[in-house]
């Protein structure tokens, strides 16, 4: 069969393409290197996303630069590689596959497309839709995982290390959070608001924590243990991890007021700040693996927020990260901890 050289990549390469923007990329510049008039052209790809629906990313024929534009569930246009492709010349817009393997591929022309281009571009979309339904697939997986496992776990799954007992050593700032009297919430109230309660408070706290450099290993019950990797010096890690507790703080406060006009109680918090060694890796049954933390550092951090009620603190800082930064604090004095043998030096913020 006597194909055209972007219809030979199609069929013969484009499958291994490992993003949708190189897909994009590489086919646009094998078109223009084949005749085609394109100023530009875009790829849209449905998500299974908490929050993101749909995945769109736009080439620029002059410049070669892919951009990313994410649509995001309930808004009110799904059209951004449409309206985007609209400015830049003529358009073409084209669907291949159906279901969850559906894309949407457009192009936008230096010039009107005539009768023969506009085939040859319908011959693109038809060639297109097996190696974008590959790419649909794994950019489902990715997302999924990225949402469920966090984008640390998830990479590793995909990467192929799911024997058990395998994991890595993190040097990081870990955060450790919870929230107060949960208990008695959730007895006393309906499922759904303890479900809304839990949800706005991780909202606040990952939020921030993914804000400053952070990711959030685990949610525990009410819990959280986030960890802030050290990639430079051990103080960039724990000033993001002590800027990420004073945005949480924030949040929790404006969600406090959200609660209060509704007839609602705050929801008060607990959180300590340590900095060690974290073994993040592969644990369960043979057929049932997870993902967990564990390691002295880790049994530190959660003790240490055991303290906050005792101490009337909502933020506890070791002396590790308070050894590490020159953010000001203060100092509470030595403290035992259940199940550790030396006592920590523990301090808090002044206005905490």
């Amino acid at each position: 069969m006597d194909l055209s050289a972007p219809l030979a990549w199609l069929v013969d390469e484009a499958s291994a393409s490992p993003e949708p923007d190189r897909f994009l990329s590489e086919l646009g510049g094998r078109l223009v290197a084949d005749g085609l008039p394109l100023a530009g052209g875009a790829l849209t790809l449905a998500i299974p996303h908490p929050i993101i629906a749909r995945r769109t990313w736009l080439w620029r024929s002059e410049t070669g630069v892919v951009i990313e534009s994410l649509g995001f569930a309930g808004a009110v246009s799904d059209r951004a590689g449409e309206e985007w492709l609209a400015g830049l010349g003529p358009t073409l817009d084209q669907s291949t596959g159906a279901g969850t393997d559906r894309a949407t591929l457009g192009w936008a022309g230096i010039r009107p497309f005539d009768a023969g281009e506009m085939a040859r571009l319908r011959d693109v979309a038809r060639f297109a839709a097996a190696p974008l339904a590959a790419l649909a697939e794994r950019a489902a997986l990715a997302a999924l995982l990225d949402a469920y496992l966090g984008r640390r776990s998830a990479a590793r799954v995909r990467a192929g290390s799911l024997t058990r007992g395998t994991g890595e050593t993190i040097r990081a700032a870990l955060l450790y959070a919870d929230l107060r009297n949960f208990t008695a919430l959730s007895e006393t109230s309906e499922p759904a608001v303890v479900i809304a309660a839990l949800d706005a408070w991780f909202d606040r706290l990952a939020g921030a924590i993914h804000a400053f450099g952070g990711e959030v290993l685990k949610f525990i019950g009410d819990g959280v243990l986030a960890i802030f990797p050290v990639s430079g010096s051990p103080r960039e890690a724990c000033d993001a991890a002590l800027h990420a507790v004073a945005a949480a703080r924030a949040g929790m406060a404006h969600l406090g007021k959200i609660r209060q006009a509704e007839g609602l109680p705050p929801l008060s918090f607990g959180v300590a700040l340590h900095l060690g060694d974290v073994f993040w890796g592969n644990i369960g049954a043979a057929d049932r693996l997870d993902f967990t933390a564990i390691g002295p550092a880790v049994n530190l951090v959660s003790r240490l927020e055991g303290l906050c009620r005792p101490l009337g603190r909502s933020v506890l800082i070791s002396g590790a990260v308070a050894d590490a930064t020159s953010t000001p604090l203060l100092p509470l004095g030595d403290h035992p901890l259940r199940g550790i043998a030396a006592p920590c030096a523990v301090f808090t913020l002044p206005d905490a």
